[in-house]
Formats: C-alpha cells, sequence, structure tokens
C-alpha cells in the first residue's frame, strides 16, 4: 500500500515520536477511539495525526505501510486493531515493529453497549432502541454472549447515523471494559503519550 493512499499524515509536531502509527479498520474505529481518549489532550493529539484506515480487516496492509517507513525512515512502531470477527483466523502476531491488538468481542462497539451510557447520549437517537437493549443485551459477565453479538447491526437498525463518537464520549472510566483499558494502555505506549490529563472531567479521568 502507497504511503500516498494510506490517512495517515506524516506527523512533525515538536516533541512527536515520527515512527509511530494507530492501525484502524475504519473511520468508525478511530472515531470510537478518539472518544475514548478525549480527556488526554496530547494522546488524543497523536491518535488523530498518526491513524492509518486500512479499509476493511486487512493487517497486511498494516505490515505493508509500516515496512514502507521503516524503509525510508529506519525504526518504526505500529499497533493495528481487528475486530473478531467470528469465523475470521486470527493473523500473526508482532513481526517488524507491528502489534496486533484483536478485541475480545465480535466488534469494537460491542463496547459501547453500555445502557446508562446510552441513555446520556441519546440526543437523535430513538429512546426505543435503548429499551430494547435493555432487555436483549447479554448480562455483563456473559463473554460468550457478548463475543457473538453484532452491535454493528444492532445499533445500524436504527436508522438515522448512531453517534458513536459521542456515545463513545460519554463512556465514564468505571463504565470502560478491561478489553479497552488493555487496548488504551497499549496505546498509550505506543505514542509515549500519558493515558490520564491532569485536569479531571465531570465523567472522570481516563
Amino acid at each position: 500500500m502507497s504511503r500516498r493512499n494510506a490517512s495517515a499524515r506524516a506527523p512533525r509536531p515538536a516533541g512527536f515520536p515520527p515512527r509511530a502509527f494507530l492501525y484502524v479498520e475504519g473511520p468508525r474505529d478511530r472515531e470510537i477511539i478518539e472518544g475514548w481518549v478525549q480527556r488526554a489532550p496530547r494522546l488524543a493529539e497523536r491518535v488523530r495525526e498518526a491513524t492509518v484506515i486500512l479499509g476493511g480487516r486487512q493487517p497486511a496492509r498494516a505490515h505493508e505501510h509500516l515496512a514502507e517507513v521503516r524503509a525510508e525512515l529506519g525504526e518504526a512502531r505500529g499497533l493495528c486493531v481487528l475486530d473478531r470477527d467470528q469465523e475470521h483466523a486470527l493473523p500473526a502476531g508482532e513481526e517488524n515493529g507491528l502489534e496486533l491488538f484483536v478485541w475480545g468481542r465480535r466488534h469494537i462497539e460491542s463496547y459501547l453497549l453500555v445502557p446508562a451510557a446510552l441513555r446520556r447520549a441519546i440526543r437523535g437517537v430513538d429512546p426505543r432502541l435503548v429499551r430494547a437493549l435493555d432487555s436483549e443485551l447479554p448480562e455483563p459477565g456473559d463473554e460468550a454472549a457478548w463475543r457473538t453479538l453484532d452491535a454493528k447491526r444492532r445499533l445500524e437498525t436504527n436508522g438515522a447515523r448512531f453517534p458513536w463518537g459521542r456515545l463513545a464520549r460519554t463512556l465514564r472510566h468505571d463504565e470502560l471494559h478491561a478489553d479497552v483499558h488493555a487496548f488504551l494502555g497499549r496505546l498509550a505506549a505506543l505514542f509515549e503519550a500519558p493515558l490520564a490529563p491532569t485536569v479531571t472531567s465531570r465523567s472522570g479521568p481516563l
């Protein structure tokens, strides 16, 4: 994949590690991740500046892009984040500076299905959606059921574009799943950026 076709912009600001990239399947993934990190300004800036959109579950494109960067600049690192997607075989692990993070649940969107957060982010969304989710979602501890839930299809049946980023921003620290906390730790290490801001918001720090 040519760097001209990647969605990353070459990051050059002072103090920014120019050889670290986040690879995601699509724009929605980036929108959700930006929502999760919005209270950690330095980390949020790095996510905005160094995210490459792969155009689907295509880790080979991440390997290719990072190889091109390393050939040009030397050392470079990347983190490729993938949905589990039910039947898809998991790709190989770390190779040539690229680490992989595969969600334990089927889709990244699954981690937004917190009824209390949905109610806080409900502006413009049919309230019947939240009532239905209350009765249809698996129990919080039933990870086998969460692993198979098709969150994207369930939420997109609402009709209007679902506010993925707003919902991600609405989630409080104690509402984030352990998988999300693990991912955010990997992201902070990749970009060498603090996970928690110095000033907390009403919803609490990341």
